[in-house]
């Protein structure tokens, strides 16, 4: 279902379809459905995101793939309340794990705030601005 999802996003905006690297696929599935590795969804949902995003299992658009993943995977679980939220807030996110300036740890403080509040606390809010680098210009 991932590789479809994926050929699926890449058919409506572009690019190459298909795996790369089937195997990273694989894992990055594999250890959401432990719960020994990731116990807790945020955790699950995670690893998902981060997996997609920086271990490059497709061919093209790892990182629309890691959003759009991470939104199908929310709405499979019965977190659809909070998909159009998720894809919004996500979009820029995902764009700084592939840069690395969001590591995984604030990401899934980011995916937790997500699934449990209707916007970023304030300290959250910070912390990302931070990490991407939009703090104030310099003098």
């Amino acid at each position: 279902m991932a590789v479809m999802v994926h050929d699926w996003i890449i058919e409506i905006s572009g690019g190459l379809p298909g795996l790369k690297d089937p195997g990273q696929l694989e894992s990055v599935l594999e250890h959401i459905r432990n719960d020994d590795y990731y116990p807790t969804f945020d955790a699950k949902l995670t690893h998902l995101i981060f997996g997609i995003n920086k271990f490059h299992a497709f061919n093209d658009g790892n990182k629309r793939s890691s959003l759009t993943l991470g939104a199908y995977f929310l709405s499979l679980n019965g977190y659809d309340y909070c998909v159009p939220q998720f894809v919004v807030q996500m979009e820029n996110i995902v764009v700084a794990v592939a840069e690395g300036t969001v590591d995984r740890a604030l990401l899934q403080r980011v995916v937790l705030s997500l699934i449990e509040d209707d916007d970023f606390p304030d300290a959250l809010k910070l912390e990302l601005v931070e990490a991407m680098g939009h703090g104030e210009p310099d003098a």
